[in-house]
């Protein structure tokens, strides 16, 4: 009779000992790690190098081929700047107005295009529509429509009996007036964004609530208003991000005007940069970006912990 002798390790020891070679495996190969390069590159080329530089710029007075280091010189100039404390109320009368409408709005378009209604999918196609449209081509039309002596508005309203008001021409009117295009633009985004985040809420709960006897409004304040706050989050960060950083469309309609009445940070910062300030307007970016930074980030974090504790 031959007696066969193991040469491996016993039976019970060889999946620990498999586990480790596979740890072992994946902790010295390098190739996972090589996916992250093509990401970092772009990343790097295309955000990091742009940002060190414009830091740097900021801290000098250059043109296209020459600079000299002034240190914080540009930001002391740019805070004297006398449109600047009027910039930054309406950046953020914009930004707060802006996302306050495009989170009401899109919510109530959301609740609606994901009922019960007929041509849903049609609808859902023109909500989102004006997103697809070129920013300064819907500056330029409703710059078009608001004119206050010849705009189709003012003409609508005369019709029946109504004076329009300058709606671009007011200095009280023309920052608000500017605000409801771009949330008229960007409220489709937000749509969309709620619709994901309703349809995902499992039918479950809305069954578990109408057998409690909850009615439409039970169901909404109850079912999708916290189930749905990841996609409020996000709506509230990403028009918040956009209000802030608010520019094309309001130097396509007023360029800031009537006066200083629209002016924005963007706005001034891109005025200097007409002026042939570069350092000065690049300091500007600079105190843009921290701004929105320290606006954003714990905002992000608030909003994220709300989520959880729902």
């Amino acid at each position: 009779m031959t007696t066969v002798v193991p040469t491996g390790p016993p039976a019970a020891e060889q999946p620990k000992l498999a586990t480790r070679t596979r740890r072992s495996a994946q902790t010295h190969s390098p190739y996972p790690t090589w996916f992250y390069l093509p990401a970092a590159v772009i990343y790097g080329t295309l955000f990091l190098v742009p940002t060190f530089a414009s830091f740097y710029f900021s801290l000098t007075r250059w043109t296209v081929f020459r600079s000299t280091f002034i240190g914080l010189d540009n930001f002391t100039e740019f805070f004297q700047e006398p449109a600047l404390v009027k910039g930054f109320v309406n950046t953020f009368l914009y930004a707060v107005a802006t996302s306050g409408l495009k989170v009401v709005l899109g919510l109530l378009l959301g609740i609606l295009l994901t009922s019960q209604i007929r041509a849903r999918g049609y609808l859902r196609s023109v909500v989102f529509f004006p997103v697809l449209v070129s920013t300064v081509g819907v500056g330029i039309t409703f710059t078009a429509l608001m004119d206050p002596s010849t705009g189709a508005i003012n003409s609508a309203l005369s019709a029946v009996g109504i004076n329009g008001p300058g709606w671009l021409t007011d200095p009280s009117l023309a920052l608000f007036s500017v605000a409801l295009v771009d949330v008229w633009k960007g409220v489709g985004l937000a749509t969309v964004i709620y619709i994901a985040g309703i349809v995902s809420i499992p039918q479950d709960y809305y069954e578990a609530a109408r057998i409690d006897g909850a009615g439409p409004w039970q169901l909404f304040r109850n079912v999708i208003l916290p189930l749905s706050w990841p996609a409020t989050s996000t709506v509230i960060v990403l028009s918040l991000i956009g209000g802030l950083r608010s520019f094309d469309l309001i130097w396509a309609m007023t360029r800031g005007g009537p006066g200083f009445s629209s002016d924005v940070v963007a706005s001034v910062i891109y005025k200097q940069y007409q002026a042939g300030f570069y350092g000065l307007s690049t300091a500007g970016n600079v105190i843009l970006f921290l701004v929105v930074t320290a606006i954003i980030v714990p905002l992000s974090r608030f909003l994220a912990l709300k989520e959880v504790e729902r």
